[in-house]
């Protein structure tokens, strides 16, 4: 039986209400390690990061465009916002207020203005050009993603600098193992039970009724924290508005953070939806989704949460568990709240080695391994795309590798299309020579498209015919406006035939730049004549 085949595991039947509530209590719990250690990247109180995905999950699930999808506190933000708190302070301290204190003000104003930015881009209908990635990048993605997260995990192996080692390092790894084991065969038991949950429950109560020496909830925040505290237990969030000097300078330090931000969390969560578009073969409103992610992160700027964006591994984690509606991600962020204020020391007794056997049975049904099937199937570009976005997406941030991996894709796009160009010649038996152009016209091939003429050889009459081409962009017209320009100055005629009706708008627009008349030819749709000479005075 191959359990690594790519996404097996998820089930693309729709869910139910019993689903929705089992996978968000799953969710809640694999939330509360990555919130406290995005908030510790952050350099921030746990709590924060803590208020933030729930803050994020409520929100997002109540109107965001994709049902089943978990937001919260993520990494990719937290490694920016540690800067801006850092920025933040050191303006205080010049102003001669408290610079920690003031720094995490900074953090909140700019989540503001990170709301406002991606409510815009939503508004603006931004969301639609995610379907614009192509699928190498999205497997690069996916595939660098499957890689952070498991790294990411592999950290809950260590205690301070060093590795666990002898008997709790075993301990940890049989634990993991066990969890693992029990996500992969409670569903032969019955695909009724959330397998993820139950493993947790039955992990943790091995620990607890077994005495085990292992880590907890409790022991990780309590490593992370300042004063050793290991607890997680708060009161309700409360409004506030962010107490900063609002003026120029402080604008000049929180702008450029806020557009950062709202694009890292854009993209990170349009290609989180369009991955569980593929999961569950359904489809997301990416719009409504950027709408949502700004509100949340607005809430969370009034509200003192961490902000933030879609979480991949938890959204993976619940549409695994059968998470299909808005209830699943409701019930994720209600039981995060209720964890908070009433259950908290009972959440403190989940061992971590249950949370990462879920997130690396996470890391198996992430990875894309259909990429070692198709390596000698696919063009080299691709493969070298798949590769390029998976290694930037390890080594720097999943928004970097996105927008190097499109360019990468546009840029071979634009190569190979560009060698696409094309003219068989003949002269026909009035004499007149034919230039038959086939691919595609545009900035990218109008170099050699110039080079298929022989201006000074050709005779009195041309034509050149574009049946089987099409002018793309201004460029392709300056192309044309060349060749036409030296043919004239050869005193020679030229005519184009054979536009199509997307090519016969483009010219219309561009008159002022290429002068040209369009005429209705019986034979030919279109023709144009740069200097009024019809067809039939070329016969």
């Amino acid at each position: 039986m191959n359990f690594f085949k790519e996404f097996k595991w998820i089930d693309k039947t729709q869910g139910s209400i019993k689903d929705d509530v089992f996978s968000g209590l799953t969710v809640a719990l694999a939330l509360v390690p990555e919130a406290v250690a995005f908030a510790f990247v952050a350099g921030i109180s746990p709590i924060i990061g803590l208020y933030g995905a729930f803050m994020m999950a409520l929100i997002t699930a109540l109107i965001g465009g994709r049902p089943g999808m978990i937001s919260g506190s993520t990494g990719a933000m937290a490694v920016v916002m540690v800067s801006l708190v850092a920025d933040g302070s050191l303006y205080a301290e010049s102003i001669g207020y408290s610079g920690a204190a003031l720094g995490l003000q900074f953090l909140f104003a700019t989540l503001l203005f990170t709301g406002i930015f991606q409510i815009l881009a939503g508004l603006f209908k931004l969301g639609k050009y995610v379907r614009m990635i192509p699928h190498p990048v999205m497997m690069g993605f996916v595939n660098g993603l499957a890689i952070v997260i498991m790294t990411s995990q592999l950290g809950m192996f260590k205690e301070g600098d060093h590795w666990l080692s002898g008997t709790i390092l075993y301990t940890m790894i049989g634990l993991v193992a066990l969890t693992m084991a029990l996500m992969i065969g409670i569903p032969y038991l019955s695909k009724k039970i959330p397998a993820a949950l139950v493993s947790i429950l039955i992990v943790t109560g091995i620990v607890i009724f077994g005495n085990i020496d292992t880590a907890t909830v409790s022991s990780f925040v309590a490593a992370g924290s300042a004063d050793g505290n290991g607890s997680l237990a708060a009161d309700l969030p409360s409004f506030n508005i962010p107490l900063i000097p609002f003026n120029i300078e402080t604008l000049k330090i929180i702008l450029p953070y806020a557009f950062i931000l709202a694009a890292i969390g854009l993209i990170e969560s349009l290609m989180t939806l369009n991955l569980i578009d593929e999961l569950t073969e359904t489809h997301g409103n990416g719009n409504k989704e950027c709408i949502a992610q700004g509100t949340a992160n607005i809430v969370n700027g009034f509200f003192g949460g961490m902000g933030g964006c879609a979480m991949i591994g938890q959204s993976i984690i619940n549409i695994k568990s059968g998470g299909r509606g808005r209830l699943s991600g409701i019930v994720a962020g209600v039981s995060l709240l209720i964890f908070i204020l009433f259950a908290s020391k009972y959440i403190e007794m989940v061992p971590i080695a249950a949370l990462v056997g879920v997130m690396f049975m996470v890391v198996i049904g992430t990875f894309a391994w259909s990429t070692f099937k198709i390596i000698n199937k696919i063009p080299k570009t691709d493969l070298f795309v798949i590769a390029i976005v998976t290694f930037i997406t390890v080594v720097e941030d999943l928004a970097f590798a996105v927008f190097a991996g499109v360019i990468i894709s546009a840029l071979v796009f634009a190569w190979e299309n560009a060698l696409r160009i094309r003219a068989r010649k003949h002269i026909d038996e009035h004499g007149i020579k034919h230039y038959e152009i086939y691919g595609p016209l545009f900035f990218g091939s109008t170099k050699l498209f110039l080079e298929k003429f022989d201006v000074n050889n050709d005779p009195k009459e041309v034509i050149i015919d574009f049946e089987e081409s099409r002018i793309m962009d201004q460029s392709a017209i300056e192309a044309i406006n060349k060749i036409t320009e030296k043919y004239l100055k050869s005193g020679k005629n030229i005519h184009l035939w054979h536009l199509s009706q997307d090519c016969r708008a483009l010219i219309k627009k561009a008159e002022k730049i290429c002068i040209v008349n369009v005429l209705e030819d019986p034979d030919y749709r279109i023709a144009i004549d740069k200097y009024n000479m019809r067809k039939e005075n070329v016969n």
